[in-house]
This record gives structure tokens, C-alpha cells and sequence, in this order.
């Protein structure tokens, strides 16, 4: 920080999306005075996106909680915290005493995924309740990634990031990188770093049913139905295998079952996958061709290939079409961060069906469970039946599949506790919420989105603005809640750790720090130091030493993922076209969730909650541009102005997620000014990639009509 005639100069990183952009902020007798891009930042060089100056908005927000709030009636009353810790404790001990551990349900929201403070101290308080029903935001987004990663690499979440600064080859699938910044790839400005790419004699390709943001700016955009893109991907790694493009013998021999793997693919031709893609034959066989040959290579693949039926068959291809092309774990191709914290200690992390869920059978991944079945687990009686909620920075009634069913299911808990600074469409069915403090009132260090970027960083926010008086920090909200749940059971209180301890032990036993050897070991108060951040470097080759299987080896046959190989067969293939058309969801630029439509900034302008149709199917059903269209699906029926766009395939339809405000009982005055509808009104919890559960919301058959 800096001071000059009274203006101070803070530099921190933004948590509104995973890129963690530096920021410049001016502040003048307890206002903002002007947010920029840092120029010095080592990730982001003074990029910044729109949403950067919400937080501003979201600072100053007159709707936020500045203190816990219990329900009356219909009403809320302010109460003060020790009363609040106490009553939710009180709640919840009774809960199991009398339902039993797994009577609440806990879900963990994706905001609260910036910093240490939730991932350390909010999951901790979750896991102390000894629930196995247990719901992120993993399962609506990226548990198809994460479950490969748990079978090839012995550890979930230790994901293969795109060394997009050095790649001659990007291949996106399914993801608009242009408008998250690269979820799953910390890339600020992923415009600049496209165009440095193209510059130096490489190209980008996307795959996506919509010609999105990231389409327009690529060498090359191709149309492809929702829910195909394992057939494609079979067909691609069919070319190399059956063209000699690839030589298994040259792999590092750490490598294991990649001839079983294109074996198991062989039936997936690229003639049958051309039927089902709406790619044409020659243009398979041509991408595969330029993959292989490329210098360098990455295979993205976002949410359109892990939001759907075949989410893990898809992710598996893309992890062996990059390993079987040589580009994992190799400059230019596929690598792994080296963040200065490393949340995975030294052996294998993760687990998988070790139990299953009450109602429907479903395995457990990564010791959590579908979002998509939470309703059902609620409404469903029975032994083991959620009777509570814990909710931490989470809208499910906004974001998960089926989503007016879930509001039936909040509405006959017994007890809801949200963590949370608003009452939103979900947090109004919550008997006690309990608000952190602003973004910038509080310290910041990056511990899971550092594990996501295009390079090695490290930055540390001190807080901006003070917290209120007697407010808690969401650390110390769970430590509070853990103290009192330990004191309620009769257990031992341990002493308190705070923040800072734990991330400079952390930095000190990391890989820059003093059990690493180094000389000049990384520190907090060294992080603290600088205030732009510090630059560890691009990303480096790790493998095999830092494999957490057993055997230090990578096992590309997954026994679950190639069984499954059946089921595509039967599904993808073994199925007469339907005349329904299918519903993917949008990325937009300026919001990222439902929490950002509660800023001016973000909302203003013209209504960006519209349907995306092709002029085509628009014709043929007799609608014209612009009316409002009634979209129907097996759950739900919503009213949506339609927008004509030859940016979409034909026979899809697109609508953002995180809009349907409006709803009563909230209290978010510029989100309801602006509401639009909730795409998850019509989204099929019964949709699931039946491996991991991850909810299909892309490709969900729809009628729309006038």
C-alpha cells in the first residue's frame, strides 16, 4: 500500500472469477476512488474485466448483511452472535440426536472457494458434523474432471492446466474462455494471450454448439451437438492410432494401459461419429492430423464436456488424447502448477463409491454427492432423510438442476443456517443466516484458485476497509460455530490457529519454502512484502515425482469410465434423432453466478436474459425475433424473450444461468429490478452422468413455442 495526499493505493487480487486479476485501488476517506488493473501483476500484467468494478457495488451494497439475522415468521430480526452460534448449535446437535448424523445436509457454495478462510475452516466445521451428505458445487461444474484426475493421478484435483504462453495448438472444447478468463485455466486477458499465440505461428480451434466469444476470435470454429463430444474424441484418437500419428513406445515409461484404452475406442469410427457430431468426416480426421502434429498441443475441456451424460467418458479422452500425443506434462501442452501452498500433502487423495446415497443408489465421489439428488434426499422419508441445511456461499434454488423442486424441498426442512451476506433465493428458506464481512474488509490469500493458473504466483491482500465492530471473519464464524459444537458434545476445544499461521506454515513447507532447501525460503512476511505479488515462474515438468498414486504411475484404463464405453454405444448411437430441440447454457462476461447480479455495474444495459435460437428453427416453429417464447422441458415451463443468432447450431438453444430473481421473500433490490428466469426452472434433476453424478445441464431436450 501507498499513500499520496490522502489517497492510499491498495493492490490485491479480485475474487469474482478463478483468473484472480491484480488490481489497483484507490481509496479517499473511506471510499473507492478508482479500481484499475495492476500493471505490475505477474499473472495479469494490468488486465481487468468489467466485473472488477462491481466490487465497489459489492462493498457498499446496501442489501448486504452487516449482522446475523434469525426468521420470524415471515420476517427477520437482527440478534447478536454468541446468540446466533448458539441457537444454530443448539439446532443442529438436536437434529442428529434425534435423525441421526446424516439428517443434514451441507453444501458448499462457489464464492467461497477465494481464499483459505472456507476451503481451510469452513470445511473443517463441515466435516466435524459427520454427515456423509455432503454437496459442492464440484458436481454441477468439474467433478468429471476431478474423478480422472483421481484414477490417472492418485489425487483429485491435481488438474492439467493449458501452458496456453507456450502452446502452438489450442483445441477448446465446450468453454469461453473469452468470457470466464479460462475456468480451470487462470488466464487473465485470455484475448492477448490467444492473439500472442496466433502471432507466433499457432492456431486456436473450438469445438462448441454456439459460435461463442472465444469462436469469434479462433482459426477455427466447428458446430457440434451437445452432448457428442466423446464421440468425437474417440473418433479423433481412432485417426492418430489407426494413422501411426502417435508412438506409444516413445511415452515416458510411466505411462500404463494406453493400448487398452484405443482398443476399447476402435468402434467409435469416425464415420459414426460424424453422424452423431454434425462434424464432417474429413474435418474429424483433418483436427486429428493437426493435434498430433503440432510442436505443441493442449486439449481444453470445459463445462460443455462435463455438464452432461457422458461428462466422464469425456473428460478421460481428453486427459489420453493429450497424454498419447506427448503433450502432458511438457511445455506448451497440458502441465501442473506448482503453487506456493500445497493443499495435497504426499500421498493418494480422493475416494469413490465408498458409499452410496439413500434414494437413488449413486456412488460417492471425492466424499460428496450430487448436487442433482439433494431434493429427493430432503423430500423422500425415511431413515437417513435430510432434516437441516449448512449452506456456505451458495443459490441452489438458482443453480442446480430442477430447480423449483428444490424450493420445495428447503421449504419443508426443519432448520436451515446459511453462511452467507444475503437473503437470496435460497437463504430466505433459512432460519439463521450468518453474514461474513465485505470482500475488502478482510486479508486474502489464494489457496485453490493458485492451483488453477497459467503460471506460478503468490500474492497476500491486507484488508482495505476495517470490518464492523464485533463483525466476524468467516474463519472465525467456524471457529466460533466448532467450538461451540465441541463444547455442546463435551469434547476438547483445540486452541485457535488463525489464518496467517497456517498459510506461512504452509508457504514454509511448500515448494519454495524452507523444507524444500531453499536458501532464501519463502515466508508470509515475504509475500506480504510485495505488494504486486511474486513471480515463481511458467509452469515447469513435475512427473513423475509428483504423481500421488502408489506406484508413481499413471493408469490411462479406468475399469468404470471404459464399462461405460457400453452405454454411449446404446445412448448416443442406438437412438433414432429427436425433434425436440436441446438447451445449453451461456457464459456471460459480466456476471459469473446469481451472487453478481446484485451490483449495478454487472446488470445495467440491455437485458442480456434471452434466448439464443437459430433463425431456422425459429422459422419453422413460426416465432419471430424478439417476442416472448414459452420454453417447455419434462420439469418445467418458463416465458423468455427469443433472439434470432446464426451463432447457434441449429436444433440448440442457449439461456445464461444464475437469473430468476424476483421470487418473494428476498431481499436483493437491484438483482430483482433485473430477474429474467432461471434456466434451472427447466433443467432435469433426473439428468446425471451416471459415474459421478455430475448434473447434465447441457443438452436438455426442450419444446419452445409461442
Amino acid at each position: 500500500m501507498s499513500q499520496t495526499n490522502s489517497v492510499e493505493t491498495h493492490y490485491r487480487a479480485c475474487d469474482l472469477c478463478e483468473a484472480v486479476c491484480g488490481l489497483e485501488i484507490k481509496v479517499s476517506d473511506g471510499a473507492i476512488v478508482s479500481i484499475k488493473g495492476d500493471k505490475d501483476d505477474p499473472l495479469s500484467h494490468g488486465h481487468v474485466c468489467p466485473k472488477a468494478t462491481a466490487l465497489e457495488d459489492k462493498q457498499f451494497d446496501p442489501d448486504r448483511l452487516r449482522q446475523p439475522m434469525r426468521r420470524v415468521g415471515d420476517d427477520w430480526e437482527a440478534i447478536s452472535w454468541p446468540e446466533a452460534i448458539d441457537y444454530t448449535i443448539d439446532r443442529l446437535v438436536e437434529t442428529q440426536e434425534k435423525f441421526g448424523a446424516n439428517s443434514i445436509g451441507t453444501y458448499f457454495g462457489n464464492p467461497a472457494y477465494h481464499g483459505v478462510e472456507n476451503p481451510v475452516y469452513g470445511v473443517g466445521f463441515l466435516q466435524s458434523l459427520g454427515s456423509k451428505n455432503n454437496f459442492t458445487v464440484a458436481s454441477m461444474d468439474q467433478l468429471p474432471h476431478a474423478m480422472v484426475d483421481y484414477w490417472f493421478y492418485g489425487q483429485g484435483y491435481f488438474l492439467s492446466i493449458p501452458d496456453i504462453d507456450r502452446t502452438q495448438y489450442l483445441m477448446v472444447m465446450g468453454g469461453n474462455p473469452l468470457a470466464s478468463m479460462g475456468s480451470l485455466m487462470g488466464a487473465p486477458d485470455f484475448k492477448a494471450r490467444a492473439k500472442d499465440l496466433q502471432n507466433r505461428g499457432g492456431k486456436m480451434v473450438v469445438i462448441d454448439p454456439r459460435r461463442s466469444e472465444t469462436a469469434d476470435i479462433a482459426d477455427e470454429h466447428h458446430f457440434i451437438r451437445p452432448e457428442a463430444d466423446a464421440a468425437l474424441l474417440a473418433a479423433m484418437l481412432n485417426v492418430m492410432a489407426d494413422e501411426n500419428l502417435i508412438d506409444l513406445d516413445a511415452l515416458p515409461d510411466y505411462v500404463d494401459g494406453l493400448p487398452e484404452v484405443i482398443e476399447s475406442v476402435k468402434a467409435f469410427t469416425v464415420e459414426r461419429a460424424a453422424k452423431v457430431t454434425g462434424i464432417e468426416t474429413e474435418t474429424i480426421k483433418r483436427l486429428a492430423r493437426d493435434f498430433a502434429a503440432a510442436d505443441s498441443a493442449c486439449l481444453y475441456g470445459r463445462i460443455g464436456t462435463n455438464t452432461q451424460s457422458f461428462g466422464t467418458i469425456s473428460a478421460w479422452l481428453i486427459e489420453v488424447i493429450n497424454i498419447v500425443t506427448g503433450n502432458l506434462d511438457k511445455p506448451g501442452g497440458m502441465m501442473f502448477t506448482n503453487p506456493a501452498m500445497d493443499p495435497f500433502g504426499d500421498g493418494p487423495g480422493g475416494s469413490y463409491d465408498t458409499y452410496r446415497t439413500r434414494v437413488s443408489d449413486v456412488p460417492e465421489c471425492l466424499g460428496e454427492v450430487p448436487v442433482a439428488l439433494l431434493a429427493e434426499e430432503i423430500l423422500t422419508p425415511g431413515e437417513g432423510q435430510i432434516r437441516a441445511m449448512v449452506m456456505l456461499a451458495g443459490n441452489p434454488v438458482l443453480s442446480f438442476p430442477n430447480g423449483s423442486r428444490l424450493e420445495t424441498a428447503f421449504d419443508q426442512l426443519d432448520f436451515m443456517v446459511a453462511v452467507d451476506p444475503y437473503i437470496n433465493e435460497s437463504t430466505r428458506y433459512a432460519d439463521i443466516i450468518l453474514p461474513p464481512p465485505g470482500t475488502l474488509e478482510g486479508s486474502r490469500f489464494d489457496l485453490i484458485y493458485n492451483m488453477l493458473t497459467v503460471r506460478n504466483t503468490a500474492r497476500f491482500n491486507e484488508p482495505i476497509f476495517p470490518k464492523a465492530e464485533g463483525a466476524l471473519y468467516d474463519w472465525e464464524i467456524f471457529a466460533e460455530l466448532g467450538e461451540a459444537l465441541a463444547k455442546k458434545r463435551g469434547q476438547e476445544i483445540p486452541p485457535r490457529i488463525t489464518p496467517e499461521e497456517i498459510i506461512d506454515a504452509g508457504l514454509r513447507a511448500g515448494p519454495y519454502g524452507a523444507a524444500a532447501g531453499h536458501s532464501a525460503a519463502l515466508t508470509l512476511d515475504k509475500v506480504k512484502a510485495s505488494d504486486h505479488g511474486i513471480d515463481f515462474g511458467p509452469l515447469e515438468p513435475c512427473l513423475p515425482e509428483r504423481l500421488y498414486t502408489e506406484n508413481k504411475r499413471i493408469q490411462c484404463a479406468a475399469p468404470i469410465v471404459m464399462a461405460d464405453l457400453e452405454r454411449l454405444e446404446s445412448e448416443l448411437f442406438g437412438q433414432s434423432k429427436s425433434e425436440d430441440l436441446v438447451l445449453i447454457g451461456r457464459r456471460q462476461l459480466r456476471n459469473k453466478n446469481s451472487w453478481m447480479h446484485n451490483y449495478d455495474r454487472l446488470v445495467k444495459g440491455k437485458d442480456r436474459c434471452v434466448l439464443f435460437m437459430h433463425p431456422t428453427d425459429l422459422q419453422e416453429r413460426q416465432l419471430r425475433d424478439g417476442q416472448v417464447v414459452r420454453v417447455r422441458s419434462r420439469v418445467g415451463e418458463i416465458s423468455v424473450p427469443v433472439s434470432a443468432s446464426d451463432e447457434m447450431m441449429q436444433g440448440v438453444v442457449s439461456l445464461p444461468h444464475g437469473w430468476g430473481h424476483g421470487r418473494k421473500g428476498t431481499r436483493v433490490t437491484t438483482a430483482n429490478a433485473h430477474a429474467g428466469v432461471s434456466i434451472n426452472d427447466i433443467t432435469d434433476d433426473s439428468r446425471m452422468d451416471p459415474i459421478c453424478g455430475n448434473a447434465a445441464f447441457s443438452g436438455t431436450p426442450v419444446t419452445v413455442g409461442g
